[in-house]
């Protein structure tokens, strides 16, 4: 009775331009006062956010379905990609997200040198791992949610970029 529990179908469904989520609170009187404080700063995701999350939920598991089959195969790519023709380059199996994480520790670079081999060189744009703290030096976060062709080209273009540094 003293949670207050916030789900959205936001990533599972790409609705994140939306900007909607559920607020599900059991205790009444944290309700009454959520509701009061939520009134005061003039939220409204609007009638086709809330119609959009509706038909996610009723009707989006066959999507959702074939999704996750995608990302599972893509994930696959990547890994054998990265095992066959890169392999000082270590993949990080994400346990429940869509984006992945790249060690390339082995190859003897900084961070700097990594973020310009990948952008300037590679023209890949993955998320720099020290930016998220400690522990994330030389890790690239890759997002495999998307075409595999796209994957696949940009996964040639860093194998390319990498060409020479051994």
């Amino acid at each position: 009775m003293n949670s207050i529990v916030c789900t959205s179908p936001s990533k599972t469904f790409n609705l994140a331009g939306l900007q909607l989520s559920n607020i599900i609170v059991p205790n009444e009187r944290l309700r009454n006062e959520l509701n009061h404080k939520l009134t005061t700063i003039d939220i409204d995701p609007g009638s086709f956010a809330t119609i959009a999350q509706i038909a996610a939920y009723n009707d989006g598991e066959e999507w959702l379905v074939q999704l996750l089959t995608y990302l599972e195969e893509n994930l696959t790519f990547i890994d054998r990609f990265v095992k066959e023709r890169m392999p000082k380059v270590k993949l990080i199996k994400p346990e429940a997200t869509y984006l992945a994480w790249l060690d390339f520790r082995e190859l003897g670079l900084s961070d700097l040198e990594l973020q310009q081999l990948m952008q300037k060189k590679a023209k890949v744009a993955l998320d720099d791992g020290f930016i998220f703290g400690a522990g994330g030096e030389l890790f690239q976060r890759i997002n495999f949610a998307c075409p595999r062709s796209l994957l696949q080209r940009a996964l040639e273009s860093m194998e390319r970029s990498l060409q020479g540094l051994d």
